[in-house]
């Protein structure tokens, strides 16, 4: 029968920022071993493209709207959850969150997951998944995270 099963949304989005990959529980020698020229001392940059970076699961088409959701409410919610907050911004020096978690692909995944999760209905956000590079991508799911 046609209109069973979930029904998934899957939003794309581009976000430019810097960062630089340090831990403060770590000396500096440890910083650069582990995170190599990311632990550059004037920071590097990064266009992170989420070609799925949100997946929405529904468990329906909502009758009256025809809608798994509106995507015009779920470009807002995007624009105050990731664009704002992230897009062209220095994430160790602009981000609160980030002066004290090491603000790499993994943390950005978490802190969008979590700044999408106070804005959108309970239980629709699937996954936040977030392209660093073309061979490198971080897929988080709330407590579970997979680094392809």
């Amino acid at each position: 029968k046609r209109g069973r099963g979930n029904r998934w949304i899957e939003k794309q989005i581009l976000t430019c920022h810097a960062c630089l990959s340090h831990s403060k529980s770590l000396s500096d020698e440890e910083n650069l071993k582990l995170f190599g020229k990311c632990n550059n001392p004037n920071g590097h940059g990064h266009n992170y493209k989420g070609r799925k970076l949100i997946s929405i699961l529904a468990p329906g088409i909502d009758p009256v709207s025809g809608m798994v959701m509106n995507l015009t409410d779920l470009k807002e919610f995007m624009q105050e959850a990731i664009m704002e907050p992230l897009d062209h911004k220095n994430l160790d020096k602009d981000v609160p969150y980030f002066s004290e978690v090491v603000s790499t692909t993994e943390n950005v995944a978490v802190f969008i997951w979590d700044n999408l999760q106070k804005l959108l209905p309970q239980g629709l956000l699937y996954k936040v998944e977030v392209h660093e590079t073309e061979q490198n991508v971080v897929v988080y799911k709330g407590e579970e995270t997979m680094v392809k």
